[in-house]
């Protein structure tokens, strides 16, 4: 007499061939790229990239669709709660996937717990940039002049508790000057102040100011990451100017509800990085000040949770909260 498979080994059997079924079949149906602020931004620039190479390469939609609020709060809960499919996807970026969760207490998400990390699309400095009638050129001018006006200055953000609010923050600490901070509900309201002049300095995402520093609509006075950029190679690091370690970047990446099968995470790693490798691809997000690498899943949760390390140290020493 033949034995019965227990009901449980054969349930568990058929989950495993239908996951591995699945993951091969992946995508058959439209995909969407939530992006967690407005239109404009480095993660929108990055989604809309990829998206229009994902559809091309795999025949299937991939829509971007930017569900802004909350420093990207809202977004991310949207993503976090949907059905671990593979078609509702998260760029998620540097606030609402390190820096929240360090100043937040009711998030509604747990950027480590709640989601599963695909693939790191790309990196970006800081430019730190001043309204052409400014009266300073460069950093160490800029640093003179706000100790010789004490109080009297004001940094713009895309919002508070932003890279580019710690940037400036812990610039403020570093160099010893006592500025206002300006937050802003997003990037491109803060550059309308900065080019008439109404705050004095602004850490802005390098790839959305090219336009602006080539133009000669601003000044560029630093930029924050820890090396020099090839699209700017005459733009001193903050670095150098302060003495000090300090490097602060944007980067966004793919992430997926918590639950996603294994099979979709790593198809959507292998579809990805075949883009990264792409020679035009590359090079146009590096004409942004964008740099990009291949990466594997493990090396991308290993980079995310080491931006927990460095930016805690940050909001620490600033002790930051969200307004």
């Amino acid at each position: 007499m033949k034995k019965l498979i227990p009901q449980k080994f054969l349930m568990l059997f058929l989950l495993i061939c239908s996951t591995c079924i699945f993951g091969q079949n992946y995508p058959n149906k439209p995909v969407t790229i939530v992006v967690t602020y407005a239109p404009g931004g480095l993660g929108d620039m990055l989604a809309r990239q990829l998206a229009d190479q994902l559809t091309q390469r795999t025949k299937q939609s991939f829509i971007v669709e930017n569900r802004p609020g909350a420093t990207g709060a809202l977004g991310s809960r949207y993503v976090a709660k949907s059905k671990a499919d593979g078609y509702t996807l998260l760029l998620g970026q540097t606030g609402e996937m390190v820096i929240n969760t360090l100043v937040s207490k009711d998030l509604g998400y747990d950027p480590y717990q709640d989601f599963k990390g695909v693939a790191l699309i790309g990196e970006a400095p800081l430019t730190l940039v001043a309204p052409l009638s400014a009266p300073y050129n460069n950093l160490n001018e800029f640093i003179q002049y706000a100790k010789s006006q004490p109080n009297k200055l004001t940094y713009a953000s895309s919002g508070t508790a932003t890279p580019g609010h710690l940037a400036a923050a812990t610039l403020c600490q570093l160099a010893g000057i006592n500025l206002s901070h300006a937050p802003y509900k997003g990037a491109s309201q803060a550059m309308t102040d900065i080019l008439g002049a109404h705050v004095d300095i602004f850490f802005a995402s390098t790839p959305s100011i090219v336009q602006f520093i080539d133009g000669k609509k601003v000044k560029s006075l630093a930029i924050s990451s820890s090396k020099r950029i090839n699209i700017f190679p005459q733009l001193h690091t903050v670095a150098e100017d302060v003495g000090k370690d300090f490097s602060f970047t944007l980067w966004g990446g793919i992430f997926a509800p918590a639950d996603t099968p294994e099979p979709i995470l790593q198809s959507l790693n292998t579809m990805i990085n075949t883009i990264l490798i792409d020679p035009s691809f590359k090079k146009q997000l590096e004409n942004e000040g964008i740099s990009i690498r291949q990466n594997s899943r493990e090396e991308f949760a290993q980079f995310h949770r080491s931006e927990l390390v460095n930016y805690k140290k940050s909001t620490q020493s600033l002790n930051l909260k969200s307004e």
